[in-house]
This record gives structure tokens, C-alpha cells and sequence, in this order.
């Protein structure tokens, strides 16, 4: 089988239907070389695949050409608003500019102002990637989603500053001991943050529903029923997502910490602490999103009625969002 089959515009080059297929198609989304395309190049492929639509293709184009060219607009361009997404909010930028705050999160003998700092900063960071890759369908005031920040950094500070508390008052446990539970303290903030950031940001979509597309990409309706789905799908991969990176690295960093090179070497720490959050990141991203599909397919059976009188399709297609 080619690398590159016959081109589909708008749609995946990897099959939807397996997750390995999602992995391989998310590895593309997340690719952070897409950072460095110019405009000049963005603008190149945006034409190139208008003339595909138009059937005006120049004699010579292949399929690899267009499948590139379809990477690099999905990577910049929003597909339901058209505009391109800022540098460090692109599921291509998450892990670069993700990176440098897991690691300040991860840090050893945090202070309750650090706790404070790091939770606001990654739910400030994750706020953003969540509004920029939001399904956009339908309008909503940016009000609402100034609301939805505030819950999401509110929940994530109570819970780590409170857990951090919790700690430091178990008398039970050794100094050592302590050190070492409290490193695990932001998994469970930054998880429980993680789903109040998406349903509080996103929480306009369950009230005003979301479009649902028939198999010719035309748009038959808008359903609440598919909102509550494209949430739930999302809240699960951000649930899922901070497992590796942020329970791999203290387990990991308290075996490493032990070699007689990092007690010689104390400077070298956090380096090491950087490379190893990074390759927990990189791990954990791809394999969080591929879940679920993008673009996800639900029986119109399972809708609002109007829904099913509105086509002949069995199944239609919502974007979940990232």
C-alpha cells in the first residue's frame, strides 16, 4: 500500500477507525515542525488545495504534495472559523510551549506560592488550547469562557494548595516521605482541573447544541445530544493525558536521583527533570487525543428527532474539538 493514497480533501490520511490509524494521524497534527511554516508557504498550500475543490489542479500535483498541504493548513487554520490559531496555543505548539510548565509543576520542595504560580500558569495555558481548538460552530460571548477560566484556575489551585496542606499535616508520615507524595500532588489537581477547564469553557455548546454534517458535509442540524458527547470525549483525554506526565516523571526522577552521578552532579537535576517531563509529554499527548477521532460519528437514532427528519444519513459527523 502507498504512504500517500488517493487524496480526500478534509478528510484523515489515516484510518478514523483504529486507533492506531487516530495515533499515527494525531502524530501528524502534533508535529511541531509545522511551527516553522511561513506564510508564504501556508498561503501556498491554502491555494493549492482551492484549486483541488475548484478542479482547477496544475498537471503534475501528487497526492503527497496535497496530503502536506492539507497538514500544514489543519496545523494553522481552525476549521470551522478559518483564522489561524496562535503559535502557542496549536495542538502543534502543546508540547513545546507545554513542557517548560510541567516541569515547573513537577518541581521538588514547592512552596505554596509555586503551587499557586504553576497551577495558574498550565490552567492558563490549557484554557487557551482549549479555546482556540473549541468546536466554533456556534457563536458564544468571550465572557463565557473568561468564566469558564476562572473555575477551571480556581479548582486547580483549591485542589493542590489544599492536598499540599493535607500533607504537611500528616504527622505520620516522614519528612522523606512527605517529599515524595507531595510530587504526586498535581495529578489529581491538574486532572480535576482539566475537566472543569473543558465543560467550563465549552459549557455554551451543551445549551446551545453543536452542528452535526451528513455524509456530503452539509450541515442538517444542531444538537445538544452531540455537544454532551464531544465533551465527554474531550473530558476523558484530558483525564487520561496527565497520567504519564505527571506519574512517570516523580517515579522515574526518584530512582535517578539515587545514581551517584546526580548526588555528585546536583546541577544536572533539573535538566534531567526537563528531558524526562518532555519525553512523558511526548508519550502521553498522541496517545491521549487518539482516544477519539477529531471528527466523530454518531447515529442519528441517538439525537433529537428533528435531527433524523432532517436527512436520509444513518450516521452523521461533529467536531469534537481538541
Amino acid at each position: 500500500m502507498s504512504e500517500y493514497p488517493p487524496f480526500q480533501y478534509g478528510k484523515p490520511r489515516f484510518n478514523q477507525d483504529t486507533f492506531l490509524g487516530r495515533l499515527r494521524h494525531f502524530l501528524d497534527v502534533i508535529d511541531p515542525s509545522t511551527l516553522f511554516v511561513s506564510e508564504k508557504r501556508l498561503q501556498e498550500c491554502i491555494k493549492l488545495l482551492d484549486s483541488f475543490k475548484q478542479g482547477t489542479l496544475p498537471p503534475g500535483v501528487t497526492d503527497a504534495e496535497l496530503w502536506k498541504a492539507q497538514k500544514i493548513k489543519q496545523a494553522i487554520i481552525h476549521p470551522d472559523t478559518g483564522e489561524k490559531i496562535l503559535m502557542p496555543f496549536r495542538m502543534s505548539g502543546f508540547i513545546p510551549f507545554g513542557t517548560p510548565v510541567v516541569v515547573g509543576l513537577l518541581l521538588p520542595n514547592q512552596t505554596m506560592a509555586s503551587t499557586i504560580f504553576w497551577q495558574w500558569l498550565n490552567q492558563s495555558h490549557n484554557a487557551c488550547v482549549n479555546y482556540s481548538n473549541r468546536n466554533a460552530s456556534k457563536p458564544a460571548p468571550f465572557s463565557k469562557f473568561f468564566q469558564g477560566y476562572v473555575g477551571a484556575v480556581t479548582s486547580a489551585v483549591s485542589i493542590a494548595v489544599g492536598l499540599n496542606v493535607l500533607i504537611q499535616k500528616a504527622n505520620r508520615l516522614s519528612p522523606t516521605s512527605k517529599l515524595l507524595v507531595q510530587r504526586f500532588v498535581p495529578f489529581p489537581a491538574v486532572a480535576s482541573a482539566n475537566i472543569c477547564n473543558v465543560v467550563l469553557m465549552r459549557h455554551t455548546e451543551l445549551s446551545d447544541g453543536i452542528d452535526v454534517i451528513d455524509d456530503s458535509g452539509k450541515v442538517v442540524g444542531t444538537s445538544k445530544i452531540a455537544a454532551r458527547h464531544a465533551l465527554l470525549e474531550t473530558a476523558l483525554t484530558r483525564v487520561v493525558m496527565p497520567i504519564p506526565i505527571m506519574v512517570l516523571p516523580p517515579m522515574i526522577m526518584a530512582v535517578l536521583e539515587k545514581l551517584p552521578l546526580l548526588q555528585r552532579q546536583r546541577r544536572l537535576v533539573l535538566p534531567v527533570h526537563s528531558l524526562v517531563c518532555l519525553a512523558s509529554f511526548a508519550l502521553a499527548l498522541p496517545l491521549a487525543i487518539s482516544l477519539f477521532p477529531q471528527m466523530s460519528q454518531i447515529s442519528v437514532n441517538q439525537l433529537e428527532p428533528e435531527i433524523a427528519t432532517a436527512t436520509d444519513c444513518k450516521i452523521v459527523t461533529y467536531n469534537k474539538g481538541l
